[in-house]
């Protein structure tokens, strides 16, 4: 399971450059659930391990399942929208991290060929058309 921070301001999205498979990508700022982790933790860690920003999820904006096709391996993802809280500009980011980016979607449609899955303009689509789910949708069990 996946988390992701969509997070846009101005008209611009946050996105991550970074290398998977070998490949110079752009994702949301995204990551694996952590063993004991609660879904809004991990995304507030990811946000801040993969592009130094402090933030803070408002609302689910949907489920998204995807099949890699070049693995077979299935993605659940589970995509945040939020506001930003400041940054940690001098923080050194995770690696495979190149740098954080500001993308209108006009850019983002032009990077389509370099975008890590499907899942990112899927999910920026979702945001644009206002999907906004309550955090109380998500609910753990200890």
């Amino acid at each position: 399971m996946t988390v992701a921070a969509v997070i846009e301001a101005e008209g611009r999205y946050l996105v991550v450059e970074e290398l998977a498979e070998g490949q110079r990508v752009f994702n949301q700022p995204a990551g694996h659930l952590e063993p004991g982790e609660r879904l809004t933790e991990a995304v507030v860690r990811e946000a801040l391990e993969e592009a130094g920003v402090h933030f803070v999820p408002e609302h689910v904006i949907g489920l998204y399942r995807w099949i890699n096709p070049r693995n077979d391996e299935t993605h659940l993802r589970v995509a945040f929208a939020g506001h930003l809280n400041g940054s940690d500009p001098e923080r050194t980011l995770d690696d495979p991290i190149i740098a954080p980016h500001w993308l209108s979607y006009g850019e983002l449609l032009a990077r389509r060929a370099s975008l890590r899955s499907p899942l990112v303009m899927g999910c920026i689509d979702d945001h644009l058309r206002s999907c906004r789910y309550p955090l109380e949708l998500l609910r753990d069990f200890e």
